[in-house]
């Protein structure tokens, strides 16, 4: 990723660690990303490496994660949050579970089980100065989570010793059965001595022989609530007399107007009954109130978060209202249907008077910041790398952390990042598109925007289409007069009065007099055929037309990434991109194809692509007729910091004539550079996404950029719709 250290009067703004100006309206804004493969050596740097759970020192300024493939805690240095840096790395021998810094210190979990019949784990001191571990006290079993008290008078340690999902279909009970340790803290340092186990057996209606201790907070009074997530039950518990105090079952909830299918369309019309909550974060919102996420790792999964008094009785359900709002935004994983946008982490902090809850969603890969109250007001959702599991409120300087599991290093992809928000006056910087509401009150569904068009006669009117991450074409209607733009309609595209299938849709133009021209890519492995379609403005296939057996010779599975017009009536021209070149272009070009509706003959043109970087290619992604010059989107397949090449490139329509198919000299075309993309995706302070997909012009000559998320599939899901203004004259 592109780390830019924010300049001027923005980054004054964003990075101020004063308190807010009374009345001021403060959002959070990612100002940073930390690569966790920063902190390795280079020879470990192509393995798995991840960020779980993060702690932060008394003055906010170094933070500490968990490295469980790396068996070891990284330290970074953020006394500048906008230009974070590596500051170490700690090997613990085992697998660390969760951190918490008391002084100097950082109190980690770690395991080190033979196997999961036979859990072992010990707690490990670790002085952040020297990056060495100073002791460790012996936990008898495997830990998960560990609290400190705000006091630091106390330790609790949640000692799952977690059930093999391997075993017997992963039922429980798996003994030995789970407890809760209970250390005293001695100027910051446990008293391992002194360790008490609380048992937290025959508690649970569901297999009260095995308690499997999740996660563990502590409030203002000394008490521990712990979630016990396969056993769907909730535990509070004394610290100071290590003893139970109260405990019940954390029930069952019905979630209506939720997707239940894994089949390539997000349908807000199941039902999944009487699904167990099952919760794992959880965190004391005061001393009589927590709330937990209740991500469901076994039957449950109630997709959301429950607020709860210390007595057992509910005092909110967010039922699904939040996955609503994350389908809104085209964050929606549909192939994680059972649990939906899998809520795993929860956190509170006070900034500046308001008592703010912020809640993780796995899958959706966003946080969302509540205002606590009564009923819990959104105020944001903050996009976060890829699996958000670790959630860190610094609220003394403005802060917000969270630590990103996901790691796609073995495909090529992504690595695992610590993100870190600034809270300051200002305007939020995500979402920059999201849907509107239907008549149900449902939002409309999106993800995957792989192409645009505008509207011939409406300034700030665009069309999109999403790929085949979808089993169903669609064309949405953009408003792009709003901030964020906003998706007001959804079009399936039927063939023979069905919604069609086996379409991969990459691009979208707009036919004089109404109706579209749409670029399906074709693919040999999935028997997908390049395809021009010819729709209604209903969204009806009026004809289909395949490229002649001359042009698809030696062709690949890089086929249509975009289709524009040119001209009108008679002279109507068709123009589509191929991504990639075939086997029969000469190497370092690609194809542009045209196609005359009035006579249906074909036409090409060889482009010359950029060189590509090592282990990657380049390709177009689009293309668009803007006056007399067709510009394309050039770019290459890498993500973060091998990210090189997403730009917007030009070719002169003037004197361009195409040869005919079968045509022994093909011209190659003279291409122009237009846009650097890569500082506007790096302007939101993540990574830089690879697939820039989208591009067009409106009828007032504003440009757009839209991005492709495939789908939340091994993405963050994040779409960047990019406003550019007018294009430069060539």
């Amino acid at each position: 990723m592109t780390r830019t250290t924010l300049r001027g009067a923005l980054a004054l703004a964003l990075l101020s660690t004063t308190a807010i100006a009374a009345g001021a309206a403060p959002v959070f804004n990612r100002v940073a990303t930390f690569e966790v493969t920063d902190n390795l050596p280079e020879d470990a740097r192509g393995k798995p490496s991840v960020a779980e759970i993060v702690s932060a020192t008394a003055d906010g300024n170094t933070l500490v994660y968990t490295d469980s493939p790396q068996q070891g805690v990284g330290i970074v240095d953020i006394t500048d949050p906008a230009a974070p840096k590596a500051a170490g790395f700690v090997a613990l021998g085992g697998e660390p579970t969760s951190v918490k810094v008391v002084g100097g210190k950082a109190l980690v979990g770690v395991v080190t089980s033979k196997s999961k019949a036979e859990p072992s784990g010990h707690l490990a001191v670790v002085d952040i100065a020297s990056k060495t571990v100073e002791s460790t006290c012996d936990l008898g079993g495997q830990p998960d989570s560990v609290a400190v008290s705000p006091d630091k008078a106390y330790m609790a340690i949640a000692i799952e010793n977690e059930r093999d999902e391997e075993v017997a279909k992963g039922d429980l009970p798996q003994l030995p059965g789970g407890f809760v340790a209970v250390l005293k803290l001695d100027g910051g340092l446990p008293a391992c001595a002194g360790l008490a186990k609380v048992d937290v057996t025959g508690l649970a209606a569901v297999a009260p022989e095995d308690p499997e201790p999740e996660f563990v907070s502590i409030n203002g009074r000394n008490e521990a609530v712990v979630t016990l997530q396969e056993n769907n039950h909730l535990v509070v518990i004394d610290l100071a007399t290590a003893k139970v105090v109260n405990h019940f079952s954390a029930g069952t909830v019905t979630l209506e107007q939720v997707d239940t299918e894994k089949d390539g369309v997000i349908d807000l019309s199941g039902t999944k009954k009487d699904v167990a909550r099952e919760p794992d974060g959880v965190v004391w919102l005061d001393d009589d109130r927590f709330a937990t996420a209740n991500e469901g790792d076994w039957k449950g999964g109630t997709r959301g978060f429950t607020v709860w008094n210390k007595d057992g009785t509910v005092v909110y359900e967010s039922g699904a209202s939040l996955e609503h709002e994350v389908v809104a935004l085209g964050h929606y994983n549909d192939k994680r249907n059972k649990k939906g946008i899998e809520i795993e982490g929860v956190e509170a902090g006070s900034f500046d008077g308001d008592r703010l809850l912020f809640v993780a969603s796995e899958r959706a890969s966003v946080v969302a910041v509540y205002r606590d109250g009564a009923t819990p007001e959104l105020l944001q959702i903050l996009p976060s790398g890829i699996g958000p599991e670790g959630v860190l409120a610094i609220p003394a300087r403005n802060l917000l952390v969270t630590a990103n599991e996901t790691d796609l290093v073995e495909d090529g992809g992504v690595r695992a990042h610590v993100m870190i928000y600034a809270r300051a006056e200002g305007t939020p910087a995500y979402p920059t598109i999201h849907s509107a509401k239907t008549a149900d009150g449902l939002p409309i569904p999106f993800g995957a925007l792989s192409g645009l068009a505008a509207d011939h006669a409406e300034a700030g009117k665009l069309y999109a289409v999403s790929d085949s991450v979808y089993s169903t074409g669609r064309i949405l209607t953009i408003d792009a007069k709003t901030t964020p733009a906003t998706i007001t309609g959804a079009l399936t595209v039927t063939r023979g009065g069905k919604p069609a299938e086996k379409l991969d849709l990459e691009g979208i133009a707009t036919r004089d007099g109404g109706g579209f021209w749409l670029a399906s890519e074709g693919n040999p492995k999935k028997e997908l055929k390049n395809l021009l379609l010819k729709v209604s403005a209903e969204g009806a296939i009026e004809e289909e037309i395949e490229l002649p057996a001359e042009i698809t010779a030696g062709m690949t599975n890089y086929g249509f990434e975009g289709v524009t017009t040119t001209g009108a009536g008679a002279d109507e021209t068709v123009w589509l991109a191929v991504q990639r070149g075939w086997e029969s272009d000469p190497k370092g070009t690609t194809k542009l194809l045209s196609y005359k509706p009035a006579t249906k003959a074909w036409g090409v043109v060889h482009y010359p692509l950029d060189a590509a970087a090592e282990g990657a290619w380049v390709g177009l992604s689009e293309v668009t007729a803007v006056g007399d010059r067709l510009v394309l989107i050039e770019r290459d397949n890498q993500i973060g910091p091998k990210a090189r090449l997403k730009a917007l490139t030009s070719v002169s329509l003037a004197g361009l004539v195409p040869a005919a198919v079968g045509a022994a000299e093909i011209p190659t075309v003279t291409k122009t550079a237009v846009r650097d993309l890569v500082p506007d995706l790096a302007a939101f302070h993540g990574f830089v996404v690879d697939k820039v997909e989208g591009f067009t012009v409106d009828a007032a000559g504003d440009a757009y950029v839209v991005t492709d998320n495939d789908g939340v599939d091994d993405s963050s899901g994040e779409t960047y719709f990019l406003k550019l203004g007018k294009l430069p004259t060539p």
